[in-house]
């Protein structure tokens, strides 16, 4: 990824160096990736659409999954859960992937200023078209999540098969009611941050030492860990 898209994370790493990771997880039996748009600014998708038509000789032995929610631009159709941006961004983003369908398209997190029957109709639409496989969400709260389902149960749409949610050793809040909704419904799990940012790979030490270049410079570190961690 060159220019803006390099400096959206300090961490991002290029293609080239991308893809002996690729590789190594595809022998390993790995076949599902996941990314999003706004992943520097589209260049995640990019990249990893390459990587995955190089490394896999067939376009259905691997498992592609993005999202949609997040700011692609400066406008007020350039995000969100509306209709009219569902629709564009999945097209932009099979445009980068380089792929006719991804197997998971994902709702990245809530979104309060779109009627919840609008979010839920027009990935719908989405899955009827083949654009997407299935349907996912991500971190929401309980009762949200159960909303969507109802919504879409009661038109006779697409509901979600999949939550993507934080989820790890340190962070368990998702045990209190997610995961239970979610083994009640028969949708699958897929935790985000199953490392903690790190942190359960010692990539922070007790005193303060940050050991990698992502643990020096993660916005998110300090605000979803702290010292009291350690204990």
């Amino acid at each position: 990824m060159q220019g803006y898209r390099r400096k959206w994370r300090d961490w991002v790493l290029d293609e080239a160096a991308a893809t002996p990771i690729v590789r190594r997880a595809a022998d390993a039996g790995i076949i599902f990736f996941d990314t999003a748009d706004v992943y520097s600014h589209g260049g995640s998708e990019e990249v990893t659409g390459r990587l995955l038509r190089k490394t896999f000789p067939r376009r259905e032995e691997y498992v592609p999954a993005t999202k949609v929610r997040s700011p692609m631009g400066p406008g007020p159709n350039d995000h969100g859960l509306s209709r009219k941006h569902l629709l564009d961004a999945i097209d932009a983003s099979l445009r980068r992937l380089g792929t006719d369908y991804v197997d998971l398209y994902q709702l990245h997190r809530w979104d309060a200023d779109t009627p919840i029957e609008e979010t839920m109709a027009a990935p719908h639409d989405i899955v009827r078209a083949g654009k997407g496989r299935y349907r996912g969400a991500l971190s929401m709260y309980a009762w949200q999540f159960a909303r969507a389902q109802h919504t879409a149960h009661l038109h006779g749409w697409t509901r979600f098969c999949a939550m993507q949610n934080h989820y790890n050793l340190l962070y368990r809040e998702e045990e209190r009611e997610m995961i239970p909704q979610c083994l009640d419904l028969g949708v699958g799990v897929i935790p985000w941050s199953p490392l903690a940012r790190g942190l359960l790979a010692g990539t922070r030490t007790r005193d303060g030492q940050r050991r990698t270049t992502r643990a020096g410079t993660d916005p998110f570190i300090d605000q979803f860990y702290s010292s009291a961690d350690f204990e």
